[in-house]
């Protein structure tokens, strides 16, 4: 990110503009939404800024900026449409200590003026660092339809309304409230006329007031293959509302950045025959947040459900009496098989599929690899890098096909996501040999369609 995006106070501050055409006038009309002072310098300034002028709206000057013009101010705009007065007003304001911004120079500019979605004082800014500025504009012609028009006034009654809503505990309950409002109370009142705002308020911060604690709770939620994308919409919501995320190694950052800024954020990383969390420790962070009054979310990979010691933990929050409930992800193997364009059952093939753990709290885990070496069995092998060489020897001791197909997927659904294609023959080589460093999933018996691995490796040179 080369360009941070903050919101700047302009009420009472000194804008300048340097240029009198279209440049200048795009960027006037933005401007002129804000509560500054604005100055522009031109020495034939285009009817429109004439005429503003004239209505007092800007301060006007029929002449070229020279020095002393930007003095105090706090953003300026050299938008002359001539690179050489640019770069000359631009030198004049950068010495006299504004931000400068020049239009269509973005190597040269200190600040960008992002795309505004205005729902004053709701105010949406998209910016792209100058790279696609068409895209910005598409994101912003979709938010202007989804964000609805009474959404100012919503939040101008809201602004006003703060110091009220402080009869509320700092933290959930305020949460709760004005969420209540904006999507519940606020639009169902501003629907039969804008009057109605107020008493709704009043009306919805009494019931608040006198309303119990809302409990703690735990949310066991998964969280897919890494992918934000593949989240559900039940998992980003409890993310949202979540004072306290509890959360596997394997959660990928960019779901991570989903979460409220103000929650709690704790790993609990394990890792296979490595640094892990105790599952005590976990359990007691569960019960010790919950029982405070906290929303937790447990945050883990793939699906909760599946290899992930969910029920102890359950149990754990059972015995303290907190109330919990499940949100099912996409687990890693569908990730993984639709990645290589295949089912993980056919008609013909397979009517089944195992789902395996390469190894478990005591080493290896053991499974039935007689009736895994039968031809035609597909299994889906979870942790199982560091245990192929023992799955390898199992089933070939058991007589499986040496030529079984063996697919290996790294980081499932993810950008750097890679696709080893083996036989049962060489895997514990070939997977020694690839040093996949992320999480994969093993599949026996599925090879990777061709153009899956065609699409895999265009991807890979796209990125390269």
């Amino acid at each position: 990110m080369d360009h941070f995006p903050i919101f700047i106070a302009t009420r009472g501050r000194h804008i300048v503009l340097s240029g009198g055409g279209d440049a200048a006038l795009a960027k006037l009309r933005l401007l002129l939404k804000t509560t500054a002072r604005i100055s522009v310098f031109a020495a034939a300034p285009a009817p429109e800024i004439i005429g503003w002028a004239e209505a007092g709206k800007l301060g006007l000057t029929h002449r070229a900026l020279q020095r002393g013009d930007a003095l105090c101010a706090a953003l300026f705009y050299a938008a002359n449409e001539d690179a050489a007065e640019d770069r000359r007003t631009a030198g004049i304001a950068r010495a006299e200590g504004a931000l400068v911004n020049i239009v269509d120079n973005l190597a040269d500019s200190a600040f960008i003026t992002p795309a505004i979605v205005d729902r004053d004082p709701v105010t949406v800014a998209i910016g792209t660092e100058g790279a696609a500025p068409v895209l910005a504009r598409a994101i912003k012609a979709d938010l202007e339809e989804r964000l609805p028009a009474a959404l100012g006034p919503l939040a101008r009654i809201g602004k006003s309304f703060r110091t009220l809503a402080e009869a509320l505990p700092f933290g959930r309950a305020r949460r709760d409230f004005w969420r209540d409002f904006y999507f519940g109370a606020g639009p169902r009142a501003i629907s039969a006329g804008e009057e109605h705002l107020r008493p709704a308020l009043d009306a919805l911060l009494e019931d608040h007031l006198t309303r119990p604690s809302r409990a703690g709770h735990v949310a066991f939620v998964g969280g897919g293959p890494g992918d934000p994308e593949l989240l559900t919409l039940k998992a980003r919501r409890a993310l949202d509302e979540a004072d306290v995320v509890i959360y596997d190694r394997l959660i990928s950052p960019a779901i991570l950045e989903l979460a409220r800024r103000e929650a709690v954020m704790i790993d609990v990383g394990k890792e296979g025959f490595g640094p892990s969390t105790a599952q005590d420790d976990i359990n007691a962070l569960l019960i010790q947040h919950a029982a405070g009054g906290a929303q937790v979310v447990r945050l883990k990979s793939g699906d909760a459900t599946v290899f992930g010691r969910l029920d102890e933990e359950i149990e754990a929050v059972e015995a303290h009496g907190i109330g919990w409930h499940i949100v099912p992800g996409i687990t890693s193997a569908s990730a993984a098989v639709a990645a290589i364009g295949q089912s993980l059952t056919r008609r013909g093939r397979n009517g089944s599929v195992r789902f395996l753990t390469g190894h478990d709290m005591k080493g290896f885990a053991d499974h039935d690899w007689a009736t895994l070496a039968r031809p035609g069995e597909v299994a889906a092998i979870y942790m199982g890098k560091r245990a192929a060489r023992f799955v390898q020897g199992r089933l070939l001791m058991h007589g499986a096909d040496r030529a079984t197909p063996v697919t290996v997927i790294e980081n499932a659904s993810r950008p750097e996501q890679r696709i080893l294609s083996t036989t049962l023959q060489s895997m514990a080589e070939d997977i020694a040999a690839a040093d996949m460093r992320g999480p994969a999933l093993t599949f026996l018996g599925l090879a990777p369609r061709t153009a899956a691995l065609a699409a895999q490796n265009f991807a890979l040179e796209e990125t390269a």
